[in-house]
């Protein structure tokens, strides 16, 4: 505290934890339309993640990625760039493909949403993840949840006329390999399949 603070000035004075957790705390009020009953050991949310209900309770600051790996550890959607640059984080919200980590978890309450964990179904992988395999449209695999969630909302918009349209609606999603020709391959062979 500042030397000559007047003495009444000092019970307003807040230390900077005591504010950062004070608006965060009104900041995942706002977030959720007040609608949340936010405590001090977080904000509630409930969503249906691959099918599966979660009711967790988080820092009104957490990411949606965060929430996914951390707390529910589904770490198959990967933290890339964590600025919304890469792609490595798509996931589908509510069946629209979004980068997981430009969004707070507590926006998106009772939201369902579906991961690269949640794309097979009875043991059979889907048409996308086999394309990708028969096209070899992987090298690393760092970049290739983001890629695959990012064209399974490709083809679902309708967005697979050519390889140029593949290339634009997808173009958020970056492969430092580059396999990118592979890619647009496997969207297109999915595309075909749907």
């Amino acid at each position: 505290m500042a030397q000559g603070t007047p003495e009444s000035d000092r019970s307003l004075t807040l230390t900077r934890r005591q504010f950062v957790g004070a608006v965060t705390t009104t900041a995942g009020l706002a977030t959720t339309g007040g609608s949340a009953s936010a405590t001090e050991d977080g904000v509630p949310v409930s969503l249906t993640v691959n099918g599966k209900h979660h009711a967790v309770v988080v820092d009104a600051r957490t990411s949606l990625l965060d929430l996914l790996r951390e707390d529910l550890q589904l770490t198959g959607t990967h933290k890339g760039c964590d600025q919304g640059a890469c792609g490595a984080c798509t996931v589908l919200l509510d069946g629209r493909r979004i980068n997981s980590c430009l969004t707070l978890a507590v926006m998106h309450d009772g939201a369902e949403l579906t991961t690269i964990e949640g794309l097979a179904e009875g043991g059979e992988l889907h048409p996308l993840q086999r394309a990708f395999i028969d096209t070899d449209a992987f090298q690393c695999g760092y970049c290739t949840a983001g890629q695959i969630m990012s064209g399974v909302g490709c083809i679902r918009e309708g967005h697979c006329g050519s390889g140029t349209e593949i290339r634009e609606w997808m173009s958020g999603n970056i492969c430092r390999c580059g396999a990118y020709q592979n890619i647009v391959a496997a969207v297109q062979q999915a595309a075909k399949e749907s």
